[in-house]
């Protein structure tokens, strides 16, 4: 039975992911569009109190109050569910996530994480956060309309191909650390610069954040509800809460992404000069907090401006990325670790090599679009001079 010094850090940590999470998703759009206006060279909301600030809870209100509409044509029960499993996965996946600086002996009191200690933490959260696709494929199917269909068929296949990738990227960092707890991984990253992941795994870095953005549907991986194309993909049916909780899922699947991004490969709370033990000072503590949570505002300011900067995948590049770049990539990576690890040499080689694949996979890039786009340029020249200037005249006329 649940002893009363594990039962309030555990309520604690529960009670501030449960409060903060909705309200940091209803911010996360303020952001963003903040950010969006101000690469597009716009105002942004500003109506709503000082700065539009109060523009968030608007919304927030806005959306409680609308009428919940249900098509008659869809399938009710699976089509009601749907919405809260991705938001139950991804409030699942934050429970071995670390949101705050834990010491490596575990204390009595107070613990920035839910679940601490797990063993199996990276696994497991890897394996909830797969399950998150179910919301969508089932959102689409039960919606009994052929975009929400197309949408859900393409959101499977693009969580199949993208998770073998983000598997293969973080087998070197448990190589690394020597074990599958979050907090485990983070303490072997400390304390100084030169130890964190991503200055020896820099090709593991970039395909676990591919990947992971991969898997939150955000651009240019949003092909699940590309609005061009399948009016609004999987939750095209969907409106008032039920819509509002498919991207609160999003948001929150974006605030575990830059987490996990920041614990595996950048350190997490560690920096260059704080020495001190976490649990030393209050001070000590506060400062190593601010350094992670600066980290992953940092990660998610880039995740959201790449949504205004990049182009949307067509769905053949967005697979083609998958199976014929990142997956060979992260199969020579470990191949590449295996061998590092054998040997017994040092791990700096390992990014050398890294560094290798990457220029030798641009460059090979590089090569076959060159020869694509001369191969097109040869095809059309030759077709243009076999037909006759009649021909020639009336085509331009059409």
């Amino acid at each position: 039975m649940m002893d009363w010094n594990t039962f309030w850090p555990l309520s604690v940590a529960m009670g501030i992911v449960l409060a903060v999470v909705p309200i940091a998703g209803l911010y996360m759009t303020f952001i963003e569009r903040k950010l969006a206006a101000l690469i597009q060279n716009r105002v942004g909301p500003n109506r709503v109190g000082p700065a539009g600030l109060f523009q968030a809870i608007a919304d927030g209100i806005k959306i409680f109050l609308k009428e919940q509409v249900i098509p008659d044509h869809v399938f009710k029960p699976v089509y009601v569910m749907a919405p809260t499993i991705g938001l139950i996965c991804a409030m699942l996946s934050i429970a071995v996530v670390p949101f705050g600086p834990t010491p490596t002996e575990p204390p009595t009191g107070f613990r920035a994480i839910i679940a601490p200690g797990v063993d199996i933490g990276l696994l497991f959260l890897l394996a909830i956060s797969g399950l998150s696709a179910y919301g969508i494929i089932l959102g689409g199917w039960a919606s009994n309309n052929k975009y929400s269909l197309y949408g859900a068929i393409r959101s499977c296949a693009q969580f199949i191909s993208y998770e073998i990738p983000l598997g293969l990227s973080v087998i070197g960092v448990i190589a690394a650390a020597g074990s599958l707890n979050i907090e485990q991984i983070v303490a072997a990253q400390g304390p100084g610069l030169a130890s964190w992941n991503v200055w020896w795994q820099p090709l593991a870095a970039i395909i676990f954040f591919t990947s992971a953005l991969a898997e939150t549907n955000r651009l240019p991986f949003d092909l699940p509800e590309c609005e061009q194309e399948l009016v609004g993909g999987f939750h095209t049916e969907y409106s008032g809460i039920k819509f509002v909780l498919f991207f609160l899922a999003e948001y929150t699947h974006v605030v575990t992404v830059s987490f996990l991004t920041v614990l595996l490969f950048f350190g997490g709370w560690h920096f260059p000069g704080l020495d001190i033990d976490t649990g030393s000072t209050f001070t000590a503590y506060a400062i190593r907090w601010c350094v992670l949570l600066a980290k992953v505002a940092l990660v998610v300011g880039f995740i959201m401006q790449l949504r205004w900067t990049l182009p949307r995948f067509r769905f053949d590049q967005l697979m083609g990325v998958a199976w014929k770049a990142m997956i060979p990539l992260g199969m020579l990576n470990l191949a590449a670790l295996a061998i590092v690890l054998t040997l017994d040499i040092s791990r700096w080689w390992l990014a050398g090599i890294s560094l290798f694949l990457l220029i030798a996979a641009g460059m090979l890039n590089v090569s076959v679009s060159k020869d694509r786009i001369e191969g097109r340029s040869t095809s059309s020249v030759s077709r243009t001079r076999s037909s006759s200037p009649k021909e020639q005249l009336e085509g331009s006329r059409s």
